[in-house]
């Protein structure tokens, strides 16, 4: 993937930043959203099932590591899944995000119990009263939403993800990174759904990002202390589908003919090259793009630090890259949960 990128003439920016300095500034990671941040949650509460491994791999929902774990590897953190809590809390942080977790209270994954992101949080507020100003809070949510969830108006999951953002900075919560979504419509997912579908996909995307960035905005100017590090996923994966990554397909899975409420021993198509696919399967990118999405995210970061710049002896040199994919379609849940 490495190779083929640079072939392509992928162009990078790159930020000079002391290496201990970043990993320093957070003292752990707490990640809040759905299956493209989904470390194994799912897996471990449906013993497995949902996504089953192979061709899924230990819990993700992609062919390998998603981008908060390469995230964490490259700030030196290593966040516990919430379902694989013991009676000691780790100091580097919990992921609590669930595949098909929506921005409020339901899951479109069909199986009772799971949660979505108010029950995320509520379930952090039960293990800390008083969260650490120096940890990082990832809220990634939204495309579940529209999705799988029905809605239509973008300003219903915007809001949700306001208040979010403001009762954990009523909690003590001030360095947040917030992605946007990208064109839905334009996952394979999205695209098999013709012309109307996608377009009405990209539609409410758009909408949705507005809003957000609109919120976001009033967040800064309300929230006095708060630190919103925004991801703007959306242009990443514009970048990957105009063929500035380096991916060669960008429109079909490269899983294909699987089912996730198919029996274990069934068949399953899986590509020659899944490093040059942007899609895993028809929601969820592949393991090479999540590292892309790490990639941006730690440039997001490191801009965001580079106003407040502190003293080190060890320097790094981070690659910005783009990507982003995200969502479950409820009717479609047998194919994309």
């Amino acid at each position: 993937m490495r190779k083929q990128t640079f072939a392509t003439g992928f162009v990078l920016f790159y930020f000079i930043l002391p290496l201990k300095t970043m990993a320093a500034s957070f003292t752990s990671i707490y990640v809040f959203g759905d299956s493209l941040s989904d470390p194994g949650n799912v897996s471990q509460v449906t013993g497995g099932l949902i996504p089953q491994s192979l061709p899924y791999l230990n819990g993700r929902f992609s062919n390998g590591l998603n981008w908060v774990d390469y995230l964490g590897q490259d700030l030196g953190l290593n966040p516990v899944p919430v379902t694989k809590l013991t009676s000691i809390l780790p100091k580097e942080g919990i992921n609590f995000a669930f595949g098909g977790a929506t921005t409020a209270n339901t899951n479109t994954i069909p199986i009772p119990g799971l949660p979505g992101l108010n029950q995320e949080i509520e379930t952090f507020k039960s293990l800390t009263s008083s969260p650490d100003a120096h940890s990082l809070y990832v809220v990634y949510a939204g495309a579940n939403d529209y999705l799988g969830g029905g809605e239509t108006n973008p300003a219903n999951p915007v809001g949700n993800l306001s208040q979010t953002i403001t009762s954990l900075f009523n909690m003590g919560a001030r360095n947040f990174l917030v992605p946007n979504l990208p064109d839905l419509g334009n996952t394979p997912l999205g695209l098999s759904l013709g012309s109307a579908g996608s377009n009405g996909l990209n539609f409410l995307s758009a909408a949705h990002n507005v809003g957000l960035s609109n919120a976001l905005d009033g967040l800064n100017k309300s929230l006095s202390g708060i630190n919103i590090i925004p991801l703007d996923v959306n242009s990443l994966v514009k970048d990957a589908i105009n063929g500035k990554l380096g991916f060669t397909n960008v429109t079909e899975s490269c899983l294909t003919n699987f089912n996730f409420q198919s029996p274990p021993d069934f068949d399953y198509n899986i590509c020659d090259t899944p490093d040059t696919y942007l899609f895993w399967d028809n929601l969820h990118p592949t393991t090479a793009a999540n590292r892309l999405v790490a990639d941006a995210a730690l440039a997001a970061i490191a801009d965001n630090q580079k106003s407040v710049p502190e003293p080190s002896e060890d320097w790094g040199i981070f690659a910005l890259a783009a990507l982003g994919v995200g969502g479950m379609l409820q009717h479609k849940l047998a194919k994309s949960h």
